[in-house]
């Protein structure tokens, strides 16, 4: 895949990711994810599970939105492209999960297909962190 064009994909994903978690409108990420989008989140916490289509998603996104209060953010750093059709981002997040700034570290594995996310797979640097990250709101 052409480096420009992940790039453009993902800025137009982690834009409107930050949108809605700020608590934007989420029919605005629909532009970026295919419908039959899928998102895999491993671990034991309360965002754990494996989403299929747009709607699961979405839902899986509003969750997180919600369970943040609306503080959740990302911050995308180092990509990798290879010749294929997935890409990775390294990301950084934060929110306020129980009452406490919570940081991380995610690599997303992502599918792109026809210029949109086909699929994501999480993988949490700190996997033992991140769940009582996730366990705590």
């Amino acid at each position: 895949m052409e480096r420009a064009t992940a790039e453009q994909v993902l800025r137009r994903l982690h834009a409107a990711q930050g949108r809605l978690y700020s608590g934007g409108d989420p029919n605005e990420i629909r532009d970026v994810l295919t419908n039959r989008v899928e998102w895999h989140v491993p671990g034991r916490n309360a965002i754990a599970g494996d989403y299929y289509g747009i709607e699961a998603v979405l839902g899986y996104f509003l969750q997180r939105r919600d369970m943040a209060s609306g503080t959740f953010r990302m911050r995308p750093g180092e990509l990798m492209v290879g010749d294929g059709d997935h890409v990775s981002v390294l990301t950084d997040g934060t929110a306020v999960l129980a009452g406490a700034e919570r940081r991380w570290s995610t690599l997303g594995l992502y599918r792109i297909h026809e210029e949109r996310v086909a699929a994501c797979w999480l993988l949490p640097l700190q996997p033992n962190d991140f769940d009582a990250i996730w366990s705590s709101a």
